[in-house]
């Protein structure tokens, strides 16, 4: 009869792996009743103190305390580099609950016997597993590892005595025989146990049946596909090399290349063909490596591909962090674009341009499910046989991405972006634009994608109008016929209200939608006259559409047909377009337009005020400020000085100069003298008409002094005040020289 004792290991790893878990390893022996603790403790010892006390001193203690003190072995000094906790367990100090507890909080356990005492060996299937599983969950199994101590005392093993158990019990992962007095596999023993957990053997292999499980022959299988980056059903040397590189940063040698292959060839006979890994060989190669206890290697490749210890994708690989701020939208860049450009040139075998319903199949075959329905095909661009286009394609990635970037992350995933493309995510493949209102205030938008809402009622075109703009991008979205629209239907960038030229009826749907929500915003609205081959009728509405878009300041009705042996005209998207990147531009001429109306008649009614009553305060000469302009212009045309100074002019140029300069001289001053009188006639002819206009209404006498300011604003004054000013400066200045000559 042996005393029960416990040897509890806490590790941790990486959150990619364990989300925070510790990782724990419980090492036991056969028990004995409580009443023989006392007397038999020191001979019933087998040893897992002193394993954990020559793992840490790396010497064999000749003291040896009934339970160690918790340890912790840092990640640079384990094999795995994980960090380790080892916490000693002893049922002579503590109770069965604590040991339940232990057992709970376990991710594998270490059960420790003594090579030397059969007994010992039988309590692993008597006692310790039966206890271990009634603890845990059965589609959950922790792994176990047989720990045989004191090897140092025989010389014989243990494992025929121990295989019949391992072959009993699937979730024993193996079996290590040590010394903790020689430190005999003492190191091996903690990288078992870490492998163990890091590396486990049963969400991969059945040793029953000596296979792999479905669930890991489906994500290899996922894996093999995504590596065929020609889709000939084979790994090449140069796909086997980028697979080695990415999985194990390390590529592998052209001969070591030929001795993978001839090891699946000699195994099986379909596992190389062309010079090329079938999936086959592919998956005999790590069926391999699994019977020989190298987990390790098919772990690292589903793990680099994103799967967890239960084979699903990960969330952190499927949705990896990407924030959008608010009135941003997601679009993917060009990166993105040529990795679905390679994907849709993969799988289109017949190189026809077009992805068949087989096609498509196979491209989805590394998705868990079927992503896109049969709707698809009504809303992107086929071909004459209803299959999905290179365009047509690309528009629905575009689509995705705009609506529900998430479910394109995963998509994304799910192809294998980040690991062909080599990016740390497929966020590096989204491009969140700026906020909206940045756009409105640098008018200009760095988007390339656009959404349109095509409003109208049932029947009046819509379809067609949307068929027709199909394969651009510009997002269109067919919004249902409803009373009010809802918050979501409103948020777009350009809507097209659509209405039936042959339906009396259908335009005041459109009218009633424009006023209720969008006639009072910044969003700008076209609306397009479908069925425009038709015979027009007369809307039953109040105006007429063309005198309603004159009035709302909108393009007139945009005509539109199907109906037609050519291709619909590409006008209504070019203006769609236009609108959706420039909505400010548009905005401002529906303001400007407005103005003309209401802001523009009552400017133009106050400049006619100024005029009235400017001129007629001046020519009347009711202005005596001998400030403004009109006053000072004045008084320097009726003043003496300019008076003296032109007759000394007329004297001084027909006397001292020549011929030629005088008749030359007497002309200008011809002109001079005929263009003031021609300015005097025309002032005093707008005098007459203000005067006779204000006879006629009422004067108005706010204005009585305009300011130099207002004066200025008018071409008239300003050119009267240039010219008097230059006629001056010359006079003076030969003035001055005829002065000197005196």
């Amino acid at each position: 009869m042996y005393i029960c004792t416990f040897f509890v290991l806490s590790l941790g790893l990486e959150k990619n792996h364990h989300e925070g878990r510790g990782f724990v390893f419980l090492l036991a022996v056969s028990p004995v009743a409580r009443t023989d603790l006392a007397q038999k403790r020191h001979s019933a010892r087998v040893g897992k103190t002193s394993l954990i006390m020559s793992l840490v001193s790396e010497e064999f203690p000749e003291e040896v305390p009934p339970r160690a003190e918790e340890i912790t072995i840092p990640a640079d000094v384990t094999p795995e580099r994980v960090p380790t906790h080892i916490v000693d367990y002893s049922e002579a100090e503590q109770s069965d609950e604590q040991l339940h507890q232990e057992i709970s909080q376990a991710n594998v356990i270490c059960i420790v016997y003594a090579v030397n005492n059969k007994h010992s060996i039988d309590k692993v299937t008597s006692r310790w597993i039966p206890l271990i599983n009634e603890r845990t969950d059965k589609d959950s199994r922790l792994p176990l590892i047989l720990v045989g101590n004191k090897s140092d005392l025989v010389e014989y093993s243990s494992m025929e005595t121990i295989l019949p158990i391992m072959n009993q019990y699937t979730e024993i992962e193996t079996c290590v025989e040590c010394s903790a007095k020689n430190l005999k596999n003492i190191s091996e023993l903690f990288y078992y146990a870490q492998k163990a957990v890091l590396h486990p053997t049963g969400p991969l292999y059945c040793p029953e049946e000596k296979e792999m499980k479905p669930a890991c022959i489906k994500a290899l299988t996922r894996i093999f596909k995504i590596s065929d980056q020609d889709n000939d059903g084979t790994l090449n040397d140069a796909e086997l090399n980028f697979f080695q590189r990415i999985c194990f940063n390390t590529p592998l040698a052209p001969q070591a290349l030929e001795d993978v292959k001839n090891v699946v060839r000699k195994h099986i006979s379909d596992g190389v063909a062309d010079s090329g890994l079938t999936l086959k060989g592919f998956l005999f190669l790590h069926t391999l490596f699994i019977q020989r206890g190298r987990h390790e290697t098919t772990w690292t490749v589903l793990r680099r591909f994103g799967y967890d210890d239960d084979l699903d994708l990960t969330p952190e690989y499927l949705f990896p962090l990407l924030k959008i701020p608010p009135d941003c939208t997601t679009e993917l860049n060009h990166h993105a674009y040529l990795f679905l450009q390679s994907t849709f040139d993969k799988h289109d075998l017949d190189r026809d341009c077009a992805l068949s319903p087989d096609e498509l199949k196979d491209l989805f075959k590394v998705f868990p499910y079927i992503p896109w329905g049969p709707d698809v095909n009504n809303t992107v661009c086929t071909n004459e046989r209803g299959w999905i286009t290179y365009q047509g394609f690309l528009s629905q990635w575009t689509l995705t991405t705009y609506l529900d970037v998430q479910r394109c992350l995963e998509y994304l995933g799910y192809l294998g972006y980040s690991i062909l493309t080599e990016q740390e995510s497929q966020a590096s493949a989204i491009t969140v634009t700026r906020d909206k209102k940045i756009d409105l205030q640098k008018k200009q938008t760095q988007r390339n994608v656009f959404r349109c809402n095509v409003i109208g009622v049932k029947n009046c075109g819509k379809s067609g109008v949307l068929q027709a703009l199909l394969g651009r991008n510009l997002m269109l979205h067919d919004i249902s016929e409803s009373e009010f629209l809802t918050e979501a239907e409103i948020i777009c960038d350009v809507v097209c209200l659509v209405y039936d030229v042959s339906n009396p009826k259908s335009f005041e749907y459109c009218a009633r939608i424009f006023k209720q929500h969008f006639m009072d915003s910044r969003i700008p609205c076209l609306i397009v006259a479908a069925k425009s081959d038709l015979h027009e009728v007369k809307q039953e509405y109040s105006i007429s559409p063309t005198d309603f878009c004159r009035k709302h300041k909108m393009p007139p009705p945009q005509a539109f047909t199907c109906n037609t042996a050519d291709a619909p005209s590409k006008d209504i998207f070019v203006k769609l377009t236009t609108m959706a990147m420039y909505p400010e531009d548009h905005y401002r001429d529906r303001l400007s337009r407005d103005m003309g109306h209401t802001d523009r008649i009552e400017n133009l009614r106050k400049i006619w005020v100024f005029l009235k009553t400017a001129f007629h305060a001046r020519l009347r000469c009711m202005c005596t400020c001998n400030r403004c302009t009109f006053c000072i212009c004045q008084n320097f045309l009726n003043s003496d000085l300019l008076q003296s100074v032109k007759n000394k002019i007329f004297t001084a140029v027909l006397n001292r100069l020549r011929a030629r300069v005088a008749e030359w001289g007497a002309m200008l001053l011809a002109d001079d003298e005929g263009s003031i009188t021609h300015q005097v006639h025309a002032v005093s002819s707008v005098e007459d008409s203000i005067f006779m206009e204000s006879s006629h209404g009422p004067l108005f006498l706010e204005a009585r002094h305009v300011t130099q300011a207002d004066l200025k604003s008018s071409t008239f004054w300003l050119r009267a005040s240039f010219g008097a000013t230059v006629f001056a400066v010359l006079g003076f200045a030969m003035y001055k020289a005829l002065l000197k000559q005196r």
